[in-house]
């Protein structure tokens, strides 16, 4: 099969696993390739759950929101901050406790990046529909008061986040060591990608956003109110920013309140190379993106600072709209 074969159609969806099987030849052993490949994944994973909303916010909303980042640094520092009030729960030996603590963590950032996002559009984007110039403006704007607010609130001094006590372990097999922190980031982006997948593809919520992209004239003709549907959008995908925030703070230990303004390349790297609007081009985009940076700070360190540059390059030499763009009429 022929890279340009491998790049068409379905076959597309099989691009990491040829990317991982290309890196086990070259990386030669089989322990140290388990290793990095788990934590390409749940890399990607936690990826997918910041650009996801971003990718549905651009593509389908058409709203270029270059302050997306600012949900993500929120959610890190809120799901920090519960659990450090929960330590007693968090470093109990009980396991109910632990995930008491974390999903209560990872649910209140995801709350606050929902009702965030909510005023945000109400407030910032309403205003400036269909003005990309002033969209870019405002966000950024957004964004520098965004991030002075978490100085104000955290300061500037990074903190520590502490893992949840059931998570802080390993799994051994021979002489293979995975982290159940990063299995469960790959479980927890699994369940996000479905659950996203089912509703724009399955259900009338996602035909009617999908149909008030291609024709909003047409679906407020037959009653229904596309601009609550782009509320709806705006709101899931501010709060599933904030939800992979917390995953990465999770992932890092340490945060700083520049930790959204970091991710932010790699989440529009991953909005383009995926193509716009498109859930599963996100997902292949991060999954792309997690396993080759990690296999390059391996194989290649010298050359892992530019594998976001480097693989937006190469896709988009041979798909200049992404590798699953949304589709439209």
């Amino acid at each position: 099969m022929t890279l340009n074969n491998l790049l068409s159609g379905n076959n597309i969806r099989f691009l990491p696993v040829a990317i991982a099987f290309v890196a086990l030849i070259m990386i030669g052993n089989p322990s140290i390739w388990v290793t990095l490949t788990v934590a390409g994944l749940a890399m990607g994973m936690m990826i997918f759950l910041m650009a996801s909303g971003l990718s549905l916010i651009f593509g389908l909303m058409d709203v270029m929101n270059f302050s997306h980042s600012a949900f993500v640094a929120f959610g890190a520092f809120i799901a920090a901050s519960v659990l450090g009030r929960l330590s007693g729960w968090n470093e109990s030996d009980s396991v109910l406790l632990n995930m008491l603590a974390l999903f209560s963590a990872l649910g209140a950032a995801m709350v606050f990046g929902m009702i965030a996002g909510w005023f945000f559009e109400k407030v910032i984007i309403k205003p400036v529909y269909q003005d990309h110039l002033r969209q870019i403006l405002i966000t950024v704007g957004a964004l520098i008061v965004s991030e002075q607010l978490i100085l104000v609130i955290w300061g500037g001094v990074p903190i520590n986040v502490a893992r949840p006590q059931f998570l802080q372990s390993s799994f051994i097999i021979g002489d293979i060591s995975i982290e159940i922190y990063r299995v469960f980031a790959v479980f927890l982006g699994t369940a996000a990608f479905i659950v996203l997948h089912l509703t724009l593809n399955r259900t009338r919520i996602g035909l009617l956003v999908r149909a008030g992209v291609e024709n909003r004239e047409m679906v407020e003709a037959l009653g229904f109110k596309v601009e609550r549907l782009f509320i709806g959008v705006f709101v899931v995908g501010s709060g599933l920013a904030a939800l992979g925030g917390a995953m990465w703070a999770g992932y890092e230990t340490l945060i700083t309140p520049e930790i959204g303004a970091h991710m932010m390349i790699s989440i529009f790297v991953v909005v383009i190379i995926g193509g716009l609007g498109s859930i599963e081009g996100s997902l292949l985009g991060a999954l792309i993106l997690g396993l080759v940076g990690n296999y390059m700070a391996f194989l290649f360190p010298k050359m892992a600072l530019a594998t976001n540059m480097l693989v937006m390059i190469v896709i988009l030499m041979w798909r200049p709209y992404g590798l699953r763009p949304m589709v439209k009429s």
